[in-house]
Order: C-alpha cells, then sequence, then structure tokens
C-alpha cells in the first residue's frame, strides 16, 4: 500500500502540474493530501512532517542558496543595462564578413551571457528580440536563426556561474554524503558548487565549439542559408577596435573576477555573486553615463584591488595575533572599501534616476522568492515520500535494473528528460536529485561528473520540441514570418549536438572530472 501512495503521489504531482497549477503550490499540496491518505489507512508516520521545520531553517541558513538571488540581480541588471545589446551588435559586425559569421557571433555572444547572467529565459528574449530580425532581414534560413538562438539561450544552464550548477551543486553535496553514510563512511570527500563550476567548464566551452562547428558547415554546404554581410556594410560602423573593446572588456573583466575567484579559491560562490552584483551595478552605472567615469573606474580598480589584496593577507581581524603588515594591509582595504562606496553609490543613483534599479529589484524578488518557495514546498513533498517509503522503492527499482550501474544512468537519464518537459529545472534539481542521486552515487560514480551529466541532459530537454521551454521563449518574440515549426525543425541538428556531448561525457568522463582535481586537489 505504501509503495502504491508513493507512486501515486508522483502521478498526482504531474497531473495538476500539467493542469496549471503553480508549481510550489502543487508540491506542497500534493505533498499533504498524501501524507494524510498515508496517515488515515496507517502506513505513515506523522513525525516526518515533524522535521520541516528544522529543513526549513537549514534552507534558510544555507551560506550557498544565498548566491541565488545575488546571481539574479547581476544577470537581470546586466540585460537591463543594454550590454548583450551592443555585444551582440559588435560581434555580429565582427565577423559578418564571414559566410555564417552571424551564426557564430550569436553562439558567442550565448556563451558570453550565460557566463554573465545564467538566466536561461531572459538570454533567449534578449537574443531573439535582437538577433532574430537583423539575421532574418540579411537572409539567414529562418531555422537556423532560430536553432542558433535558441541553443545559444541555453547555454546559461551549464556554462558557470549558473544558478543551476548552484542548485544543482548543493543537491549533489547532499546526495554524495548521504551515499557515503549508507556504505559506511562518515567523513566523506565534500563536493562543493566550485567543484561543479570547474566540472562544467570544458563541457560547457565544448558544446560551445560544437555550435560554432556546425555554423561552419552548414555555411560551407549551403551558403544561401547563412550569407556574409557586405564589406562595405560591416565595416560602416568605423572604428572595429574601439568597438570590441567598448563591448568586451568590462563583461569579460566581470566573467573573470567572478568565475576566477571560485575557481583559484580565493572567494566562495555566495562570496563571488557578491563580487558579481557590485560588478553588475557599476557596468549599468557606467553605460547610464559614460561621459562621468571617474566614480565607477575608481570603484572597479578599488574592487579588484580588495580582491588582490585578500587573495594575499589574511583579513580576519578576530585573531589573537596580527601582524603590523596585516594591519597596514586591513587599512588599505578600508580605504578600498570606501572608494567601492563611492563609486556604488554613484552608480546606484544613476540606475535609480533611469528607474532601471526598481525593475531590476521586482524581477529579482519575483524570481527569488519562486525559487525559494520551490526550496521549501520541495522539502515537504520529499519527507512525505520518503516516509511512505518512496526512497526505498526507487532503490530497489535501480539496483534491480538490468546493467547495472549502466542501466539505472540511462533510466535515470531518460527520466530527467522526459521531466524535463514539464517541469522547470529548479523543480527538478530540489525533487528527483535527492531521490536518484544517493542511489546512483552508491554505485561509486563521480558525483561531479553526474552533476554535469544532469545539467547538459536537463539543458537539452529544455530545447526539444515539443515542450522545451526555450522554444517557448523564442516564440514568445519571434516575428510574424516565422513559425513554430521553423523553430521546431532548427533547433533539431542543434539537440543532436547537445545528445553528443552527452556520450562524450559518458565515454570521457573526464571532461568533467580532470579539472576540479587539478585546481582543488
Amino acid at each position: 500500500m505504501k509503495e502504491a501512495l508513493s507512486l501515486l503521489m508522483i502521478v498526482g504531482l504531474c497531473g495538476f502540474v500539467l493542469l496549471g497549477y503553480p508549481v510550489s503550490f502543487t508540491l506542497a499540496g500534493t505533498a499533504l493530501v498524501f501524507a494524510l491518505a498515508g496517515m488515515a489507512i496507517g502506513v505513515f508516520d506523522p513525525a516526518f512532517l515533524g522535521v520541516l521545520p528544522h529543513r526549513i531553517y537549514g534552507v534558510m541558513t544555507n551560506e550557498v542558496l544565498i548566491a541565488i538571488p545575488l546571481f539574479i540581480f547581476m544577470g537581470v541588471m546586466l540585460e537591463r543595462s543594454k550590454v548583450a545589446e551592443e555585444l551582440l551588435d559588435t560581434m555580429g559586425q565582427l565577423f559578418g564578413r564571414l559566410r555564417g559569421g552571424l551564426g557564430i557571433s550569436v553562439s558567442i555572444v550565448g556563451a558570453m551571457l550565460a557566463a554573465s547572467t545564467g538566466i536561461v529565459g531572459a538570454t533567449v528574449i534578449t537574443m531573439g528580440l535582437i538577433s532574430l530580425p537583423t539575421m532574418l532581414r540579411r537572409g539567414y534560413d529562418p531555422r537556423l536563426a532560430c536553432g542558433s538562438i535558441a541553443a545559444a539561450g541555453t547555454l546559461g544552464q551549464i556554462i558557470p556561474p549558473s544558478i543551476v550548477l548552484v542548485v544543482l551543486g548543493d543537491q549533489i553535496s547532499n546526495a554524495h554524503q548521504e551515499a557515503q553514510r549508507m556504505l559506511g563512511n562518515f567523513s566523506p570527500e565534500p563536493v562543493s558548487v566550485g567543484d561543479l563550476f570547474a566540472g562544467a567548464l570544458i563541457p560547457g566551452l565544448a558544446l560551445v565549439g560544437l555550435y560554432i562547428l556546425y555554423q561552419i558547415v552548414v555555411a560551407f554546404v549551403n551558403p544561401k542559408s547563412s550569407p556574409a554581410i557586405p564589406r562595405d556594410e560591416s565595416m560602416q560602423a568605423g572604428n572595429m577596435v574601439g568597438r570590441v573593446m567598448h563591448a568586451l572588456v568590462a563583461p569579460l573583466v566581470l566573467i573573470v573576477s567572478v568565475l576566477g575567484s571560485i575557481l583559484v579559491g580565493i572567494a566562495t560562490p555566495t562570496e563571488a555573486a557578491g563580487v558579481g552584483a557590485i560588478g553588475a551595478t557599476l557596468l549599468a552605472g557606467h553605460r547610464l553615463a559614460e561621459g562621468r567615469p571617474v566614480p565607477v573606474y575608481a570603484a572597479a580598480v578599488c574592487l579588484i584591488g580588495v580582491v588582490i589584496l585578500t587573495s594575499f593577507v589574511d583579513m580576519r581581524v578576530t585573531r589573537t595575533h596580527i601582524t603590523a603588515g596585516e594591519n597596514v594591509a586591513s587599512a588599505i582595504a578600508l580605504l578600498l572599501c570606501l572608494g567601492i562606496l563611492w563609486g556604488l553609490g554613484a552608480a546606484l543613483w544613476r540606475v535609480f534616476r533611469n528607474n532601471t534599479l526598481h525593475q531590476v529589484m521586482r524581477t529579482t524578488a519575483r524570481l527569488s522568492t519562486m525559487i525559494f518557495a520551490i526550496i521549501i514546498a520541495a522539502q515537504l513533498f520529499s519527507l512525505v515520500f520518503r516516509g511512505l517509503g518512496g526512497d526505498d522503492m526507487v532503490h530497489e527499482f535501480l539496483i534491480g535494473l538490468p546493467g547495472g550501474v549502466v542501466g539505472a544512468m540511462i533510466v535515470v537519464m531518460a527520466l530527467l528528460f522526459v521531466l524535463g518537459f514539464f517541469l522547470d529545472t529548479i523543480e527538478i534539481l530540489f525533487v528527483v536529485v535527492p531521490i536518484v542521486g544517493p542511489v546512483l552515487l552508491q554505485f561509486g560514480l563521480d558525483p561531479v561528473w553526474l552533476g554535469v551529466m544532469i545539467a547538459v541532459n536537463l539543458q537539452t530537454s529544455f530545447l526539444t520540441p515539443p515542450l522545451g521551454y526555450a522554444l517557448f521563449y523564442l516564440r514568445s518574440v519571434a516575428p510574424p514570418e516565422v513559425t513554430t515549426m521553423h523553430i521546431y525543425r532548427g533547433v533539431v541538428p542543434f539537440v543532436a549536438l547537445q545528445l553528443l556531448m552527452l556520450v562524450i561525457l559518458a565515454l570521457f568522463p573526464a571532461m568533467a572530472t580532470w579539472l576540479p582535481k587539478v585546481i582543488f586537489g
């Protein structure tokens, strides 16, 4: 009876989601209904519900999850400050003289936006509004244009720093610890979000390379599908070097500061997200008043100085013994912080007067609230599912599959792929990964490799017709002459490239495991 209830619980969840109810309410409501049903027939212990306050407290005090609203703020601020628009325009002019150049520029800019925003929906919509009309006007095949934009927009799922990777890293870490406890190891090696960032970097860049290679092959085989921009049109913007530097330097510095500080161990993901939020605000303030750059430039230099200083000097003031040199370094750091406050205040005032800050704060609050509501509801769903014996049922099912770890991995990947049509990535990570993750990790799989495989798989389902979320985002901003079938047919080759990357990762796990071992030992 317990197993039947746990199965019905999954079916009920999918049914309510398909009916259009909000996912957070669906998760919590389904859990409560089946908890009451289980108590009524005597197969559910209400003590499981007593653990919920402790679970919620654990979520709210989890420092890693603080990075979520900070990364959202960073991404939305960069989106509102027209950084994406300038990048797309400049890169289009830079590569436009090549056949397939606009498609290549879309892939490159998609990777950069992924590394600076990490918000898939915003990236797809922004690139669809800016690039799609330009590509169609230049004679691009609508299918190729739509496929390029949708695929590049989903790179925010896999290229760090990504909100998905932050959540997945936390869940994989918990699943790894639980799996090790089941195996009798009560002091396992920790798995951090930084490990997952490092593990996803090479596969993410390899995926960008596959996209660009496909654009080049299509341009060679079918030149009419992706024509070049005439030389006089592509060069009429004037000094291309200056335009490229203006468009690329600031975002690249921000990306390197955020991602680099995590990978070299200077900052935790949460601290790096704070740096990113400040950097995005400074960049937005600079874009709004480029004629008065001194406060922003001073703050940017001070911010870089603080990052460098903290990487070489211990700044903790609560220690019992502090040397004279460390006192001097602390005084310098205080002056640098004052410089940051000066420039940040000027930037905030500019984005406030432009009404940008209000929009950014509202969007950040809305998205963060949605994510944390899902997190809390997923905790309740997980408790009830475990109380009904669902985790034991899943464990026995995966262990009993033919093919051992390979069979279990294929079934889980297929399940996640299908669920990606109906549920958002965050929902899948908090509902499914805590259930199947410990079972798979008990087979001896590397947690970083497993996390990257899950991320690439969910990115693929995000792009796959007919229900991929990215397709609906692009459809909402596409011009009338672009049909839904254009979008569906255009993304098929890119879905094949995604599946190819999954196969490559499965055959060569070192793509995901090598860099974390090199960086973090």
